[in-house]
């Protein structure tokens, strides 16, 4: 519950009666199984969303190279390595948001509320983060969108699968 001490004042005057300062939990779980999980559901919903018959072609071809097969010139072994390494990064700091959200709220994060943070943080926070890097590099708003897409896609379903776990 929060506490009547910790309402903040200010400049002298009296504070609102609705602000206040909630104590939390700090203790933070790391639920390997849903993680798991989570990576796999992402990993396959990027996969179809990059697929040649969706949205790899029209990507391609924004970038300039209609031609190029995905990951040309690459090693595969990397590129799904660090690939799958940035997914687990992403699952671990969203269950870490989820939990937090549970605490700050005090109540279950449900399906729903885990997509909808999912899909917040990928709007809010990797869509508005790459819009500048794309657009410096020249490549444009169609490739921003379909490489966005795909992430707010996977922090989407990131979100409704860790629900379950957190």
């Amino acid at each position: 519950s929060p506490r009547s001490d910790a309402t903040p004042t200010g400049c002298g005057g009296t504070a609102p009666s609705r602000a206040s300062v909630r104590i939390m939990d700090s203790t933070v779980t790391v639920p390997f199984f849903g993680i798991l999980v989570a990576v796999v559901v992402a990993f396959f919903a990027n996969f179809l969303w990059f697929g040649p018959k969706t949205f790899y072609p029209v990507w391609a071809r924004a970038l300039g190279r209609p031609d190029q097969q995905p990951g040309e010139g690459s090693s595969m072994a990397l590129v799904f390595g660090l690939t799958l390494v940035g997914s687990v990064v992403m699952a671990l700091t969203l269950s870490w948001v989820l939990q937090a959200a549970a605490a700050l709220y005090d109540a279950d994060i449900n399906l729903g509320a885990g997509a909808l943070i999912g899909a917040l943080m990928g709007l809010g926070i990797a869509a508005a983060a790459s819009l500048g890097h794309r657009l410096f590099a020249g490549q444009g708003l169609v490739v921003w969108a379909i490489e966005v897409g795909g992430d707010i896609l996977g922090l989407t379903l990131m979100g409704a699968v860790l629900s379950i776990y957190v």
